[in-house]
């Protein structure tokens, strides 16, 4: 059942597919990853299709490595994740990834409008706070309002996006997010819903449950006054 829009007071995004272009740096370090892992001996064979890795985002990192190396044994996994974690925090010092169209101007009219803005990302703490910062995002969200299930140790989104709405004591806010676990935590939480219909990494229907659907991040102020 959609839920009434009304002016909100905070947005919360997600990340990837939302705000960041999450292949420019993630899949330069995926492929790094998988050669140093065949470098170690933990891994052999060719690296499985970027499909697995893009597919998963969204979920968090330990059962995207159950979809992309299911048969690895679990020493791999989190061999995986400091690599990938590594690899893309050097990429970002180096100026790697891109934020879709029109973000940083969006956000900067969003605040302009007093709209609270924060983060929900199922990400890792370093990455989390290592794109915002690199890509100049920092002094558009809230102090203390860049959320990662990797600091906060969530199993769901639901789980964090409740940590943050209760500590930072906000009622009425809007979850704005490209996959169903979006759709699903905000609603879990009485949000309104918006789906970022363009990045292309979701399942088909994945977004049918978002109270509206943007084709282009610099839609969202117009929501603001539909």
């Amino acid at each position: 059942m959609p839920i009434n829009k009304t002016t909100p007071e905070a947005m919360i995004f997600d990340l990837d597919g939302t705000l960041f272009q999450t292949e420019t740096l993630l899949l330069p370090a995926y492929h790094a990853t998988f050669e140093q892992l065949r470098a170690e001996g933990l891994f052999q064979g060719e690296t499985p299709d970027e499909k697995y890795m893009l597919s998963g985002l969204g979920m968090l990192l330990e059962h995207i490595w159950q979809l992309v190396i299911p048969d690895a044994d679990v020493k791999v996994h989190r061999r995986a994740d400091e690599l990938l974690l590594q690899l893309q925090v050097e990429g970002m010092a180096r100026g790697e990834g891109k934020l879709y169209d029109g973000v940083a101007e969006t956000l900067r009219e969003l605040r302009r409008r007093g709209v609270r803005l924060f983060i929900a990302s199922n990400g890792l703490e370093a990455y989390v706070k290592g794109v915002i910062r690199h890509q100049g995002l920092e002094p558009f969200f809230e102090a203390g309002g860049l959320y990662s299930a990797g600091e906060y140790a969530t199993r769901s989104k639901v789980d964090l996006v409740r940590q943050l709405l209760d500590k930072h004591g906000i009622e009425n806010a809007w979850m704005v997010g490209d996959r169903s676990s979006d759709v699903e935590a905000g609603h879990a939480n009485g949000l309104f819903v918006v789906g970022c219909d363009y990045a292309g990494f979701r399942k088909e229907g994945e977004l049918d449950q978002a109270d509206v659907r943007i084709a282009d991040f610099r839609d969202l102020p117009a929501l603001l006054d539909a």
